[in-house]
């Protein structure tokens, strides 16, 4: 079993960035069904904003111990830890939905950690990535916090195994790319505070939502890919 730490400085602080969970959440929601896998569950904060959704059960896989004692599991039975990653699970589980929030920039090997998942999916079911997008707003944030990249919508589909069709893969937050912006050529910061998070949270999330659509899908800080499994 892998058994991997990560240091987790962003998960507290981005946890309470209400608009932004449920603008991606609310995205994903109608393909999270079934039997759920959340890759890189961290604190749990993801397991908590999506368990209103309809699904069976819903495992929470972590390879950080320090992180998985950390996930309080909501009420009702339906949810488990399981510490490690994709390649420890049972060569016979399967799942409906699997997702990867904000957690495939952290794995060097992202190509074959998606081709991982997408053989545990069950036919029709799907795999969804959150991810930071456009490599010219890597930060020392991204760099503080493990990650190997940031995504274009291209680089993204390159990733996708074989097995699996393309639902969509968009770009959400456009006006959240003048935040990264504004650090990555101003500030230069390796961690944001509270205090900004609050702001973009606030008064950027809000308006991307119809500016996203102005665009179509065309502009934003992070992307959004979902893929089925014929």
């Amino acid at each position: 079993m892998a058994s991997i730490p990560y240091p987790g400085l962003e998960l507290k602080l981005f946890e309470q960035a209400h608009n932004w969970k449920s603008y991606w959440s609310g995205r994903i929601a109608p393909h999270v069904r079934g039997a759920v896998l959340e890759v890189g569950a961290g604190i749990g904060a993801n397991t908590r904003l999506l368990a209103q959704l309809d699904y069976a059960r819903w495992t929470c896989l972590e390879p950080d111990p320090s992180l998985a004692k950390q996930i309080e599991l909501p009420a009702g039975g339906r949810h488990e830890v399981t510490l490690g990653t994709v390649a420890d699970l049972p060569p016979d589980q399967r799942f409906d939905a699997i997702l990867y929030i904000d957690v495939l920039e952290h794995i060097e090997d992202d190509r074959a950690e998606m081709a991982r998942a997408a053989a545990r999916l069950q036919p029709g079911g799907h795999l969804m990535v959150l991810s930071p997008a456009h490599p010219f707003l890597f930060t020392p944030f991204d760099a503080a916090i493990g990650h190997f990249r940031r995504y274009t919508r291209a680089t993204l589909r390159q990733a996708a195994p074989a097995g699996v069709c393309e639902v969509s893969v968009d770009y959400l937050d456009s006006m959240g790319v003048l935040a990264v912006l504004g650090n990555r050529l101003v500030l230069g910061q390796s961690m944001p505070n509270a205090r900004q998070i609050s702001v973009w949270d606030r008064w950027l999330v809000p308006p991307s939502r119809w500016t996203d659509r102005l665009t179509m899908g065309h502009l934003g800080k992070s992307v959004l890919g979902v893929w089925r499994k014929d």
